[in-house]
């Protein structure tokens, strides 16, 4: 066992200022050129030799960016690398703040901006922990990367890292996301998340036929018919699992018709559907045929999922095992930096973890700072937490690559 005295410490105050600067700095999904040549710099001054990894989705969105990459070389090959991965993209920045949404003000140990929780309180805890790791001698490799494009629609950032062949080196991943805010249970930071749902969108159409408005009966109302269809799924059984829970269905929208006085021929309707482990795509296609054919509708519906750049873009639903020594290593060093006992849980939805969870099949958890108000007006992250998960990740390294 490693001498948790000999665990290198962060910098409590260089943390809390490298997560203001990241704050101060809008990132919005698809606008994060700016963070990531901070990233870089950042980096860079400290003589990690960071690495621009470029991300292109030219059908679909026309995004074109770049992750920022840097590795920590141990000094065996046969000892295991350890990935350290977070987002700096946000969502589009909300027009309800009473205050600049990037201010990165710090009151009664809370830091407030767009993005201060999801999860630049995230990335500044495993920047500074990648840092301090860089003065001792591992074993083992430790892989960094700071992505793009989290928050849009596809997770093009980490689906790249995983396309290219950048993670194929590695055997485990810490996502700096925070946990208990989004977590299936009640659970307090230090918390660890060692799984998460998986989720697929159902794309529908719904064929009717046209007819004077003044006529209904001689047509076939689309609208009414989604409407129908959107209830039903509402009210669809889902799969179980001891760890993740209960699958879920919510449908978003349904739009459809546009002419005055007009049945509406044609209806789109998009459904959310949450999985857990267990539930494939085919299952999850089934499963809305099924309750197509209960209807009895008169309309045709054509039953399909949100278009991707590719076939193999899925948010699959993961478990990690409890007792993996990235686990182990984890709450051993949560017991070293917090004192306390980790709680553990589970993610209620999706973000790039499954993408590493599933896809790469990577040992993945979850460990972050928590904080209110995501994705909303006010949103803040506990400083205390920033510093805390910057060093419970640090100890753990050590553990795991000494």
């Amino acid at each position: 066992m490693t001498d948790t005295a000999s665990a290198p410490t962060v910098d409590a105050d260089e943390t809390i200022d490298l997560l203001q600067e990241l704050v101060r700095i809008p990132s919005p999904y698809f606008e994060e050129h700016e963070v990531v040549e901070y990233v870089y710099e950042w980096l860079d001054e400290r003589g990690h030799d960071p690495e621009y990894h470029h991300v292109s989705e030219p059908d679909i969105t026309e995004y074109e960016g770049d992750n920022v990459v840097a590795r920590l070389e141990g000094s065996d090959p046969d000892a295991p690398t350890l990935l350290l991965n977070g987002h700096v993209d946000t969502v589009q920045l909300v027009e309800d703040w009473e205050e600049d949404p990037c201010s990165g003000r710090i009151e009664d140990g809370k830091l407030y901006g767009q993005g201060a929780c999801d999860m630049k309180g995230g990335v500044a805890s495993i920047m500074t922990a990648f840092d301090a790791l860089a003065d001792r001698d591992l074993a083992g490799d430790v892989l960094l990367t700071v992505v793009v494009d989290e928050e849009g629609p596809y997770g093009l950032g980490t689906d790249r890292l995983i396309r290219d062949g950048l993670v194929d080196d590695c055997d485990m991943a810490i996502v700096t996301e925070p946990g208990p805010i989004l977590a299936q249970e009640d659970v307090d930071n230090p918390a660890l998340l060692l799984g998460a749902r998986g989720r697929f969108l159902y794309d529908i159409e719904v064929h009717g036929r046209a007819a004077h408005g003044s006529q209904p009966e001689t047509g076939v109302n689309a609208v009414v018919e989604a409407g129908r269809l959107a209830e039903a799924l509402d009210a669809m059984e889902t799969g179980d699992h001891p760890k993740l829970g209960s699958g879920s269905v919510c449908p978003l929208f349904v739009e459809g018709g546009s002419q005055t006085l007009s049945v509406p021929e044609r209806a789109h309707l998009m459904v959310d559907r949450h999985v857990v482990v267990g539930e494939s795509r085919e299952d999850v296609r089934e499963q809305a045929a099924d309750v197509v054919d209960g209807l009895g509708l008169e309309s045709a519906v054509e039953i399909g999922f949100r278009e991707a750049p590719a076939d193999d873009i899925r948010y699959g639903p993961y478990v990690t095992d409890e007792d993996h020594p990235l686990v182990t290593s984890l709450a051993d060093a949560t017991r070293a930096v917090a004192g306390v006992d980790p709680d553990y849980g589970y993610f209620s939805s999706v973000g790039d973890f499954n993408y590493l969870g599933d896809r790469a099949g990577l040992p993945t958890v979850i460990l972050g700072p928590d904080g209110e108000n995501i994705h909303g007006a006010g949103e803040f992250v506990y400083t205390d937490e920033v510093v805390e998960v910057a060093n419970i990740v640090a100890d753990a390294a050590v553990r795991l690559l000494d």
